[in-house]
């Protein structure tokens, strides 16, 4: 009986240790519902960024009116581009107007009509138009081709083309010829320089020995160049 009522009196003691452990538990429990339904509790949200924005646009919105009498923007015109053949092409193509501009391009004159006109002209009365290349040597040019009166020869149209540039530019007999390539003359400025000049020695009769028909394009053999 004794044992029994320490038995009954250990689980009324456990009882008793226990209660408070069952109401902090109830409490925490009830604490814990009343965040859950706080939480479901709907909060007022303010505008987004994207309405901020369409507000403000809206309450400061600009407008702009061109006067009918304000002028259009003038557009200033382009130079005229035009590209100039290098030595390389001028060589590739090797015609006697190829000649012509390659002594022009040496010289740093102009390869204008004018200027293309009178030297192939010229390239003619020498050597004529079919072997225009004879000897490497177009213009019978003694300036460094070995032949004092024109007979020399060079290893090349290149070459040649170099020579009949560095001649008309140096030599001081030649002077009004290479003023008159330089500003591009008319065709009858540049042919009585020629004519005056020492370049001839019968001076092409000052221009009785002169052709003045178009003078044809023709190429000259591979190698030549």
């Amino acid at each position: 009986m004794i044992h029994a009522a320490l038995q009954q009196g250990g689980r009324l003691v456990d009882s008793a240790r226990r209660s408070p452990r069952r109401a902090l538990v109830a409490g925490v429990g009830t604490a814990l519902v009343a965040l859950t339904v706080v939480g479901f509790i709907a909060v007022p949200k303010g505008p987004t960024n994207a309405e901020v924005v369409a507000d403000y646009i809206e309450a400061n919105a600009q407008s702009l009116t061109v006067s009918p009498l304000a002028a259009a923007p003038t557009i200033a015109p382009r130079d005229a581009y035009s590209a100039t053949p290098g030595i390389d092409s001028l060589k590739a193509s090797g015609t006697n107007y190829d000649f012509a501009k390659l002594v022009m391009l040496y010289a740093g004159w102009p390869q204008s009509e004018n200027n293309i006109t009178v030297f192939t002209r010229w390239m003619r009365q020498e050597n004529g138009v079919d072997d225009w290349w004879n000897r490497n040597n177009p213009l019978n040019n003694g300036w460094g081709s070995g032949g004092g009166g024109g007979t020399g020869t060079y290893d090349s149209l290149d070459i040649a083309a170099q020579n009949a540039a560095e001649a008309l530019l140096q030599n001081g007999g030649y002077a009004e010829i290479a003023a008159a390539f330089a500003s591009s003359a008319e065709p009858s400025v540049t042919e009585n320089a020629i004519w005056n000049s020492p370049w001839a020695s019968g001076h092409y009769a000052y221009g009785g020995h002169w052709s003045y028909t178009e003078v044809p394009v023709v190429k000259s053999p591979d190698g030549t160049w």
